[in-house]
């Protein structure tokens, strides 16, 4: 399956570069005037139809996509996000080896680090490589149906092709790591195994006991999405994984709890001895709160870094106000700002975002969600 490009003429890239290129030494003081910058930019596209980013171009773009992120919460720390820049990679072998060095480093031994690592750019008729992987880590799921997955359902499909294509599955347990997919310049599709060492997991127990750890349950450390495209300046990037760290509600009210995921609520309400007979006992609403303190337990016991969706709600607040501040408007979606469990009991509720557009972001380009659930794979 091919992940289709996004295609720009030279006059939209242009258009976009020099609003980058002016951002850039804008917000970069001992970056000088422009001109010169935008005069060698735009020979450049005359000459080859594209143009190179230098590498504190590339940084502060990447660190500014974040910026730019309207359905992520965490932005208060966008400047602090470290850049490995592997431009020179086109091949699946060297992409796939710094993908899970890229783990091993943002992992850092449990004190994660917002760390994106930058592959070889789309080209003239030539697109750069692709990780097909949703995220760099990710949990296979046995089975064709929520009701009867083994593990995670949201990658049953993904799990299946990879066993049509030769890889021999793992242990049948609900955590088996996937291997990584990456496409390569001028390759098909290809996976590779991910190396234990490379990554962090925490074991999930409650702080109340009651036996919690007899289920066996664990998350990774390090959310790294790895099928989204950054876009800097009208240069696109396919394969740029980024991280930052979890906030608790993604593992315990979605990942773990999701009802075309792990759907745990009906496990933990049963552990907790809750009336399930009637929605109006809110026994999904009290399981929720418990799996969700039993992940916020569970990391910190790890000493492994998570925040909570009141403490990030009130930073995400702070950032805005910091972005005001510096003349800078910060879009959000609504939909994504606000924490999926007690949103009303978050500051960032009881207000309205305008979803603003940006030349300089991570984007889905069109078939790499398709792509990240394994389809035509084979």
């Amino acid at each position: 399956m091919e992940i289709l490009q996004q295609r720009s003429t030279t006059a939209q890239v242009w258009q976009a570069a020099e609003e980058f290129i002016r951002l850039f030494h804008r917000e970069n003081a001992g970056a000088g005037d422009p001109r010169a910058r935008l005069a060698a930019v735009r020979a450049e596209l005359a000459d080859t139809g594209t143009y190179v980013h230098t590498a504190e171009e590339l940084v502060h773009g990447a660190r500014v996509a974040w910026r730019n992120s309207n359905r992520c919460i965490g932005r208060l720390y966008w400047n602090s996000l470290r850049v490995r820049d592997r431009r020179g990679l086109t091949d699946a072998d060297t992409i796939a080896a710094e993908c899970f060095d890229h783990l091993r480093e943002a992992t850092n031994g449990g004190r994660v680090r917002p760390t994106i690592t930058v592959f070889a750019p789309d080209a003239p008729g030539r697109p750069g490589p692709v990780i097909w992987s949703e995220q760099l880590v990710r949990y296979a799921g046995y089975g064709d149906h929520p009701s009867i997955t083994v593990g995670d359902a949201r990658n049953a499909p993904l799990t299946e092709a990879l066993l049509r294509l030769g890889w021999s599955g793992g242990a049948g347990t609900p955590f088996d790591l996937l291997p990584l997919v990456v496409q390569g310049v001028d390759d098909k599709p290809r996976w590779f195994d991910t190396p234990a060492d490379a990554v962090l997991e925490v074991p999930i127990d409650h702080p109340d006991g009651d036996g919690w750890a007899d289920w066996g349950l664990r998350w990774h450390a390090v959310p790294a999405i790895s099928n989204m495209c950054l876009e800097i300046g009208g240069i696109h990037y396919p394969a740029a994984p980024f991280n930052g760290w979890y906030m608790g509600t993604e593992i315990g009210a979605r990942n773990l709890a999701d009802t075309d995921r792990y759907n745990l609520l009906p496990a933990v309400a049963r552990r907790l001895g809750l009336d399930t007979s009637s929605d109006r006992s809110l026994w999904k609403d009290r399981a929720l709160v418990e799996l969700n303190r039993a992940v916020l337990h569970s990391f910190d016991r790890a000493g492994v870094t998570i925040a909570d969706h009141h403490s990030e709600s009130r930073r995400f607040l702070s950032h805005m106000e910091r972005e005001e501040r510096k003349g800078r408007e910060v879009g959000a979606d609504w939909s994504w700002i606000v924490p999926p469990m007690s949103g009303a009991a978050t500051p960032v509720f009881h207000r309205t975002y305008e979803d603003r557009p940006s030349s300089t972001a991570y984007v889905h380009h069109p078939g790499a969600q398709e792509a990240a659930r394994g389809r035509d794979l084979v």
